[in-house]
């Protein structure tokens, strides 16, 4: 269970194939039909973001697994700088390399990237790091995001997590355990 910041509640991570029998059955239960359901399509992103979504096939294929499967919610697109530019969240948590199904999460958390577009056009990636959980905190101009990391990030261990927060500008950046 993962205990979601925003809303206080206890979330279960889903994966796999109880993920997909779960969700036809909510599907099948209401009027939306899995044809309604948006596909992911890869290509309608930048080069920026289509580099970390083909280094996640990569990662699988190298690690023995299938041909991925990006859910529609794996890329998230937003103002993150406050340029008024789309900026991109690449969030594998519900990305599924058939076979290997802990390539892209571990007792870390599971891999997120954020992309943001430069002034003259093309992407810069500002952070990839294995993350728990991230909420965007509502507001205008550059946002910040509070990261939840494992509990090692605040000089603890795994539990309980350590909870870091970053004004997203177009500079990159990461978070280090400390020594």
């Amino acid at each position: 269970m993962i205990w979601h910041v925003k809303t206080g509640l206890k979330r279960i991570a889903l994966t796999g194939r109880l993920a997909y029998v779960l969700f036809t059955a909510v599907v099948g239960c209401g009027s939306a039909s899995a044809e309604d359901v948006k596909a992911f399509d890869a290509n309608a992103y930048p080069a920026g973001v289509q580099k970390i979504l083909q280094s996640a096939r990569d990662e699988c294929k190298a690690e023995g697994g299938g041909e991925v499967q990006f859910a529609a919610d794996t890329v998230r697109i937003l103002d993150l700088t406050g340029a008024g530019r789309n900026d991109y969240i690449i969030d594998l948590r519900n990305a599924e390399c058939p076979g290997r199904e802990s390539t892209y999460c571990g007792t870390g958390g599971c891999e997120l990237s954020i992309v943001a577009t430069l002034p003259a056009g093309g992407t810069r990636l500002l952070f990839e790091q294995q993350v728990r959980d991230y909420e965007v905190v509502p507001g205008s101009g550059a946002r910040t995001i509070r990261f939840t990391l494992h509990g090692g990030y605040c000089g603890g261990h795994g539990n309980p997590s350590c909870i870091k927060t970053h004004r997203i500008t177009p500079q990159p950046f990461k978070f280090t355990m400390p020594k």
